[in-house]
């Protein structure tokens, strides 16, 4: 018995369009809302920075898009899990804060071995961090392995207000870089 070709054609169309159907109701489907703003007092206390810097990271920063805590295997990019102990010693001369800052403002600067360059600039678009809400990350970040020390007044490189100079230069034998003062602050 010989099919008829529109018939084969028919059935043919019709069988792709079920699995492909099939295959998409197999996909989870998840509802993304845009972030909510996140209203930053100026008086927040490390304990309260690390609170909205875990929100930041799940939601307004896409952080977790990529990165995981606590996860093995094939990563996108590298797991969170420790990551403040390994800031402190993946680049000399830069203290884990510098580090941090420098990942979020230049995270092409350096990348971790085994890792492909691509996260996006933490304080650009289509991120768009402010200069607060990447401190609360960090304070965040620094929980993850160690104890968080910075404040909404803690400066580094990128939000002392002078443009940044390379993490070598003026590096004092501590580690660390020398704070610029304030505007209108004596030294």
């Amino acid at each position: 018995m010989k099919i008829p070709l529109l018939l084969r054609v028919g059935f043919l169309v019709l069988a792709t369009t079920a699995f492909y159907t099939y295959v998409g109701q197999m996909v989870p489907q998840k509802e993304v809302l845009p972030p909510a703003e996140i209203v930053l007092r100026t008086d927040l206390t490390t304990g309260e920075m690390v609170k909205v810097g875990r929100e930041i990271m799940e939601g307004k920063g896409l952080c977790l898009t990529c990165h995981t805590i606590g996860s093995s295997g094939a990563l996108r990019f590298p797991d969170l899990a420790g990551v403040a102990a390994r800031a402190k010693t993946r680049e000399p001369g830069l203290s884990d804060v510098q580090y941090f800052a420098r990942s979020i403002y230049e995270p092409n600067a350096f990348i971790v071995p085994g890792f492909n360059p691509g996260m996006p600039v933490g304080n650009k678009p289509p991120v768009g961090l402010t200069d607060q809400e990447i401190l609360c990350v960090i304070a965040y970040l620094q929980t993850l392995g160690g104890t968080p020390t910075v404040t909404l007044q803690t400066k580094h490189q990128y939000n002392a207000g002078t443009p940044a100079a390379p993490p070598s230069q003026g590096a004092s034998p501590g580690g660390t870089q020398p704070e610029a003062p304030l505007k209108g602050e004596k030294r």
